[in-house]
C-alpha cells in the first residue's frame, strides 16, 4: 500500500483526474476508447500508446493517472474512496480496473517481457456486495520475477471476456490450431452455463 507521501499525493492526482472527466460525455469517451482499444486486433501496439492518448484526452496529468489506476492492484481503490470524487467517477474507475485493468497490464508486461508469464491459477469465492452474494473469479498469474499478482471480478466479467476471446480467435482458427479435447471443454461448459443460467428463468 501507499506511505504518507505517496498516499497525500496520490489524492491529489486523483481529484484532478476527477475534475478531468467532469465535463459531460468525457466518461463515455475515456470508456469509448478502452474498449476500443481492448477489441483491437492491434491490442500490443496500441496499448503500447494507450497513456498518449488518454493524455491527448484528458491532459498528461490526468492521463497518466488513469493509466497508474487501471494497472494498480485492486486495494488502492480502498484509497480513492477516501477522496469523496463523485460517485459515478469512482463507480467508472473501479469497473475499468476489473475490465480492462488485467489486459492492459499483461500487454505491457509482454510488450516488455514476452516470456513474463509463467504460470496461472483460476479460482472461485463468493462475495457479500450490497447485501447480496455475488460470484466472483480470481485469477493469480505467476510473472517472470516470481511475484503473483491476481485480478478479482465478478462472474460476469470473466464470461464476457471468455466470449471476447472466442469472438476474436475463431476468424483464424485451422484445423491444427486446438484439439478436439478441447473443443469439447468449451462444449461442455457452454452447455453448464446454459443450463445453470435457464433455472432461474
Amino acid at each position: 500500500m501507499l506511505d504518507h507521501e505517496e498516499k497525500f499525493l496520490f489524492k491529489e492526482e486523483i481529484v484532478h483526474l476527477a475534475n478531468a472527466v467532469a465535463e459531460a460525455g468525457t466518461l463515455d469517451n475515456v470508456e469509448d476508447l478502452l474498449t476500443d482499444v481492448i477489441t483491437s486486433p492491434r491490442f500490443d501496439s496500441e496499448v503500447f500508446t494507450l497513456e498518449r492518448s488518454l493524455q491527448v484526452m484528458l491532459g498528461a496529468r490526468a492521463g497518466t493517472t488513469l493509466v497508474g489506476l487501471l494497472t494498480v492492484a485492486p486495494e488502492v481503490f480502498d484509497e480513492v474512496a477516501e477522496v469523496r470524487i463523485p460517485p459515478e467517477v469512482h463507480e467508472r474507475l473501479v469497473g475499468w480496473r476489473a475490465r480492462f485493468g488485467l489486459a492492459i497490464d499483461n500487454a505491457l508486461n509482454y510488450l516488455n517481457n514476452p516470456d513474463g508469464i509463467q504460470g496461472h491459477n483460476f479460482a472461485t469465492q463468493i462475495a457479500h456486495v450490497e447485501e447480496r452474494r455475488v460470484l466472483q473469479g480470481r485469477l493469480t498469474l505467476v510473472r517472470y520475477n516470481n511475484e503473483p499478482q491476481f485480478f478479482v471480478a465478478d462472474a460476469a466479467v470473466f464470461l464476457g471476456l471468455i466470449a471476447d476471446i472466442m469472438d476474436r480467435l475463431g476468424p483464424y482458427l485451422e484445423p491444427d490450431v486446438i484439439d478436439a479435447d478441447t473443443v469439447s471443454r468449451l462444449r461442455d461448459g457452454i452447455q453448464l452455463v446454459e443450463r445453470k443460467t435457464s433455472a432461474r428463468g
